[in-house]
């Protein structure tokens, strides 16, 4: 899934090395809306170390100015900027070839992704109405909770602006998918670094459904599966507590947002048969207008959702039991994008 460089490797391996080749490839501008958080902070460190990157633009409503300034000293080639407040958006996302929606407030023991519905889901139409109007070409790639809801508030908003293309509004739910690669690797004693886990659904408790199943070689006993499967649905509860109350998952989807980020520049750029999992518009599910499942990126996004195959008697079983709770969330933001 992540291939056999770290995507930090000037961190761990020394300045001189590079994340990634990537020579002759076109670069972009991408700009984080939320880069003052706790997600946004670290997403923009790793983002910085991206040849593929040539502007990096950082809003929020505080704080922008500092990580601007401090990110800008690194010796890579990332241009950056820092915007804040409301009357410097148009600046932070005119020309944007991607733009990554961290922003929101983060989640705290006790609580569900759902929870954050009521704060977060005005925040995320907000930001849509903003990238509608200034970069509407933009591939908007949405790491707010709840995924499954701030998505379609995404697309219904771009929908009303008249600049909607499903391809260009991907939810981001690549956490899931390195959760489960670690598990996995973990169970089987496997290097991490070869191991890839599909994961489709959604991004929230029982609608996340890894596919143990499909992964090749790997040997589970009934009840593996089982602990497994539920420790990648919760595992942001596992990140909450042990945080008790400081924080939630903030670096692990830093490094995921990072790295779908990254992907999708690759696919942008011209490199061929780059999939991943990701959250989108599609009809690849009956009944479901929203569905993750492996996705093949390219110069336009998303561009062609792939089947996931034949399920096991435990997946189909989960997935016939999450389907109501998933459409649920997905109306949820669909009913407050046209309330």
């Amino acid at each position: 899934f992540f291939g056999p460089q770290p995507m930090f490797s000037k961190a761990v391996r020394g300045l001189g090395a590079r994340c990634f080749s990537t020579s002759g490839l076109k670069q972009a501008k991408v700009t984080v809306l939320g880069a003052g958080g706790g997600i946004g902070q670290p997403m923009s460190l790793l983002m910085k170390d991206s040849d593929l990157i040539s502007h990096l633009s950082l809003f929020d409503l505080a704080r922008t100015p500092g990580v601007a300034a401090d990110l800008s000293h690194i010796n890579t080639p990332p241009r950056v900027t820092g915007h804040q407040g409301p009357e410097e958006i148009k600046a932070a996302l005119d020309g944007s070839d991607v733009v990554v929606i961290p922003a929101g407030v983060p989640r705290k023991p006790g609580m569900t992704r759902d929870d954050l519905f009521a704060t977060n889901a005005g925040i995320v139409q907000s930001l849509a109405q903003a990238c509608a109007q200034h970069c509407a070409q933009a591939k908007i790639l949405v790491i707010s909770n709840p995924v499954n809801s701030t998505v379609p508030i995404v697309a219904e908003t771009f929908k009303k602006a008249g600049v909607y293309d499903p391809r260009r509004v991907i939810g981001v739910t690549t956490l899931d998918i390195t959760r489960a690669n670690t598990f996995v690797a973990e169970s089987q004693g496997w290097n991490v670094r070869d191991t890839r886990v599909d994961v489709i659904g959604g991004h929230a408790g029982t609608t996340i459904l890894p596919l143990l199943s499909q992964v090749k070689g790997a040997k589970f006993t009934e009840a593996q599966i089982k602990a497994i499967s539920h420790r990648i649905q919760f595992g942001g509860d596992e990140v909450v507590k042990a945080k008790a109350g400081e924080g939630s998952a903030t670096l692990s989807m830093a490094f995921a947002g990072a790295h779908f980020t990254s992907q999708l520049l690759r696919a942008m750029a011209g490199e061929k048969n780059i999939v991943e999992c990701c959250f989108t518009e599609t009809n690849i599910q009956p009944g479901a207008q929203f569905f993750s499942s492996m996705t093949k990126l390219g110069p336009e996004g998303a561009e062609e959702v792939l089947p996931y195959g034949i399920l096991s008697k435990f997946e189909q079983d989960n997935l016939n039991s999450m389907l109501p709770d998933l459409l649920k969330q997905i109306q949820k933001g669909i009913d407050f994008a046209n309330k």
